[in-house]
């Protein structure tokens, strides 16, 4: 393996020991995503310059990692706050924004989001509540947040059971890909 694949196949096994740990146990321990992070700050901060996980692969500098490690934080701290995700699964988008930088963390949260709705509609299907979820969400929607809709009925409780650390490693290696197809992933 040529070193400069180096970040990418850690990132890849650190995203693979997050799931494993999400999906076992609905939690994310905070000593793979802590290290993991320092880990991707550090190889930004020693590589070569470079474009990150892109082409060329190589180190962005420390302060682009620490932004992604920021905006990562950020773009899911808010779902932490309100109660409708883990605060595993916010550290572990900042671990991965520490690996793609600033410039690109942007894009894997938006491609997160995206497979985390995916995932929600197909884990919904399995159980058998597609057609609940959906109205559920169209009066969420509709009504702006109002805590009870129309006819009394009262808006689901998140469940807390979706392991979102696979929605983060399916952005992460969709939008990965696309920077290694593209040379550089636009934002």
């Amino acid at each position: 393996m040529p070193p400069s694949q180096l970040p990418f196949v850690l990132l890849l096994a650190l995203l693979g020991l997050a799931v494993w740990h999400d999906v076992r146990a609905r939690r994310i321990p905070n000593a793979l995503v802590f290290p993991g992070a320092l880990l991707g700050l550090a190889l930004h901060a020693l590589l070569p310059a470079g474009s990150g996980l892109g082409t060329p692969m190589g180190g962005l500098g420390i302060a682009s990692a620490l932004g992604g490690l920021a905006i990562g934080l950020a773009i899911l701290l808010p779902m932490y706050a309100f109660g409708l995700m883990g605060a595993g699964d916010a550290k572990l988008l900042a671990m991965v924004g520490a690996f793609v930088g600033a410039g690109d963390i942007a894009a894997v949260g938006i491609a997160t989001l995206l497979a985390g709705g995916l995932l929600a509609l197909a884990v919904a299907a399995h159980q058998g509540i597609l057609r609940r979820v959906l109205n559920g969400t169209y009066h969420t929607v509709l009504h702006a947040g109002l805590s009870q809709m129309k006819d009394g009925i009262a808006l689901p409780a998140p469940s807390g059971r979706l392991p979102y650390a696979v929605a983060i490693a399916a952005g992460t290696v969709a939008c990965v890909a696309w920077l290694r197809l593209v040379g550089k992933l636009p934002l």
